[in-house]
């Protein structure tokens, strides 16, 4: 099956020399462009999201970017190392030719197939210890025939934080090419994203993996789970930590502000006297973490400056400079 390169410098519209801030901020400015939340298109923005999403994860993982790096140079030689078949799994096709096995491609994920072949987790034979089950068929000449455990299929699956919060169900289609005819078969399995899932954590379809032979069960589904990165909020854990972007009278009168949360928005008092960076904690407002329990929400704080004034609004912080004592430096 062939696989189309995927330029994550163009997607992010950036150039291979950009430095990790240029990456960082580019993404963040295209995923709040194209977050399913705020754009009119949804369909349209979804696709670009997890377009954006894969392009950062690879582009901001250093090691991941290297070798994306070394690696396109190879493919736009046409030199580039394609995966051998079986890279999702590894179970031999049959007794004898241990050397083969089916070749499988996912959709739904929220991944691209060259995401899936060269970044992705598809990796590893069986977790069973031993390929082989217990029991044992015999063969034309009475010697006993292995029964052979069907390989397991590993892939990685995008989950949004909504989906996280809320749980959901997800068609996922694998794309299974015979080794030996080279015909391909499509199977979708609905699979459950529960609630409060992890990053790192695998989701298992069981017995939708490889067929067995002679007999043998047949493998596993495993997607590991990644989170779609977020704009406006840092995952740590099942906290979550956003910002909170306050007027200087705010900050030192207090005030009572808006913050935006996944389920929409709380109000939280700020005290008065509040320092830039200080964070402000919202309880119960992060991610899910068991039954009825959520961890918490922290926006950090930055004081914004108007960037124009009036002529009255420049009187008034005149007559404010005059009478205040404060002295945001030490004096030599």
């Amino acid at each position: 099956m062939a696989v189309e390169f995927k330029d994550y410098y163009r997607v992010l519209g950036v150039t291979p020399k950009a430095t990790d801030e240029e990456i960082k901020k580019a993404f963040r400015s295209l995923a709040r462009k194209y977050h399913p939340d705020v754009a009119k298109d949804k369909k349209t923005a979804e696709e670009k999201f997890k377009e954006i999403n894969e392009a950062n994860e690879v582009l901001g993982n250093p090691e991941s970017r290297r070798k994306f790096d070394e690696l396109g140079a190879s493919w736009k030689t046409g030199a580039a190392s394609r995966p051998s078949p079986g890279r999702a799994g590894g179970r031999p096709s049959g007794p004898g030719e241990r050397g083969q096995a089916d070749e499988f491609q996912f959709e739904g994920t929220g991944f691209s197939d060259f995401f899936e072949q060269f970044f992705g987790g598809r990796a590893g034979r069986s977790r069973a210890s031993s390929p082989f089950d217990e029991r044992t068929t015999e063969d034309g000449n009475g010697e006993p025939e292995a029964r052979l455990r069907g390989q397991d299929i590993r892939g990685d699956i995008l989950i949004s934080l909504d989906e996280v919060l809320k749980g959901a169900m997800r068609d996922i289609s694998v794309r299974r090419t015979n080794a030996h005819t080279g015909r391909e078969e499509m199977e979708t399995h609905h699979v459950r994203i529960p609630v409060g899932v992890r990053a790192g954590q695998l989701i298992r379809v069981a017995g939708k993996g490889g067929e067995g032979i002679n007999g043998g069960g047949a493998g596993d589904i495993y997607l590991r789970v990644r989170y779609a990165q977020d704009p406006d909020w840092l995952v740590q854990g099942a906290d979550l930590t956003g910002h909170l972007e306050l007027a200087p009278w705010e900050a030192v009168l207090g005030a009572t502000v808006s913050v935006k949360t996944l389920e929409g928005s709380v109000l939280v008092k700020v005290p008065a006297g509040f320092q830039s960076g200080r964070k402000l904690r919202v309880r119960g407002q992060g991610l899910p973490t068991g039954a009825a329990k959520r961890g918490d929400l922290y926006v950090e704080a930055t004081i914004q400056v108007p960037a124009h004034i009036g002529k009255e609004e420049e009187k008034l912080w005149k007559q404010l400079a005059a009478e205040s004592k404060f002295m945001p430096r030490k004096t030599i």
